[in-house]
């Protein structure tokens, strides 16, 4: 859907198979303009996207259409730059001087389905807000809030990134990684699979240290599942030979140091974590608020209410509940949520989660009495003590404490959590 809006190309002679492509292979209209007077035409329009073809573009304009798009109303506007050794900033999708249009039509695509996914939350905000209006319902008012986030709410860096390598250069990659983002380490490809699978990654760099085939191997595994087919990624090892990218849209070769990796990664990246923010907030409004956007599990309140209708079940089918809380010594605001995030993959059906302020993590576990549920509460704590961030690469891993009662036949949802923890949720 073009919501009216066209790509807006900006170069500084002719680029006649770049914007042919984006006309034939996109759904939008496409407009030229030249370079020279690019901010002055652009400030009357309203696009859907803008290229900068010429890899040699002012910084100071492109820093002027880029404000210009930030004061847009309505959906993300992408900014994709063709780059020679210049990065433009945190915020401008980058892609080779030398990219072929199809590659270029191909990140570009990328990044519009995510305009498109903002446009959708955006629209079923100003639903929620009308039926709020119309009914006095709370429960996304003030709770939760009516407005769904813009590119630059969350902080840029709470985003996680994972490096694979295990060659002389890897411990400077991670280094330059870690500074910026949430880092990842992995010294195989099967240990970064598991990664994949287990938790939200925002982009992926392979270091030196593995050979073409088993690069080559990865990458097509990559393409080949839709769930890692848009993610950013970086191959920073120069000794291996030509690779197929043609699967992934957002995958590039780099040569240059750790820093540079990171200044062409990271915009990516945060548009990549900005994708999932937004997702995360569909999935809240699909539950009508009670599940909460930022971590994926339910609201406290709404966990309240879903374990006392558990408890009261339980004592009129006879059958078993137990209540498992997951808490840490020390943990910041992204690893809190870090953390939230891989206990919501790894929840069964018949159970859910919430997190507390203090960023412990409360799961019931349905229908599972307590040697079935002392199996599955030890095995989260294993995935967060071996996957979740850490403050700092080189400290020791967390061991979460886990409380784990299963309940009696006087118990009530206030009890079951004053049981795990005096001070719980159950006192709000």
């Amino acid at each position: 859907m073009s919501l009216g809006a066209s790509i807006v190309c900006i170069a500084k002679g002719e680029v006649a198979s770049l914007v042919a492509a984006l006309a034939s292979d996109i759904r939008y209209s496409v407009v030229g303009i030249g370079l020279t007077d690019a901010a002055e035409k652009l400030a009357g329009m309203r696009p859907a996207a803008v290229v900068i073809a010429d890899p040699d573009a002012d910084p100071a304009l492109v820093a002027a259409i880029v404000r210009h798009v930030e004061g847009l109303e309505g959906p993300y506007v992408p900014v994709l730059a063709r780059l020679s050794d210049t990065s433009y900033g945190p915020t401008v999708l980058p892609i080779a001087a030398d990219a072929a249009p199809f590659r270029v039509v191909a990140r570009l695509t990328s990044a519009l389905r995510i305009r498109a996914l903002h446009a959708t939350v955006q629209c079923r905000a100003v639903a929620a807000r009308d039926q709020h209006d119309d009914q006095h319902d709370d429960t996304l008012n003030e709770r939760q809030g009516l407005a769904p986030p813009c590119q630059n709410d969350d902080d840029p860096d709470q985003v996680t990134v994972l490096v694979a390598g295990r060659g002389g250069g890897y411990p400077a990659l991670t280094m330059a990684i870690g500074e910026r983002a949430g880092l990842v380490g992995a010294l195989s490809f099967e240990t970064a699979t598991r990664y994949l699978e287990g938790r939200d990654i925002d982009g992926i760099v392979i270091g030196d240290g593995f050979s073409g085939r088993t690069v080559e191997a990865f990458l097509a595994a990559l393409g080949a599942d839709v769930r890692f087919r848009d993610l950013p990624l970086v191959i920073a090892d120069s000794h291996i030979g030509a690779l197929d990218l043609e699967a992934l849209p957002n995958a590039d070769r780099m040569r240059g140091g750790p820093d540079r990796v990171v200044d062409r990664i990271l915009p990516l990246v945060r548009l990549h974590a900005f994708g999932a923010r937004l997702r995360r907030w569909t999935r809240a409004f699909d539950s009508k608020g009670l599940v909460d956007a930022q971590t994926g599990l339910l609201r406290c309140d709404a966990f309240i209410r879903e374990l006392t209708r558990a408890a009261e079940a339980c004592e009129m089918q006879k059958t078993t509940l137990s209540l498992a809380r997951f808490s840490f010594d020390r943990i910041d605001r992204h690893m809190s949520l870090d953390a939230a995030r891989i206990v919501g993959r790894l929840v069964r059906e018949t159970d859910f989660a919430c997190q507390d302020d203090d960023g412990s993590i409360y799961v019931v576990f349905g229908e599972t009495d307590l040697r079935a549920a002392h199996v599955v509460a030890r095995r989260i704590a294993s995935a967060l003590k071996y996957t979740m961030l850490l403050p700092d690469p080189d400290a020791p891993r967390l061991n979460p404490e886990v409380a784990l009662v299963m309940r009696k036949a006087s118990d009530t949802a206030q009890t079951l959590l004053a049981r795990v923890n005096p001070a719980a949720i159950a006192a709000e």
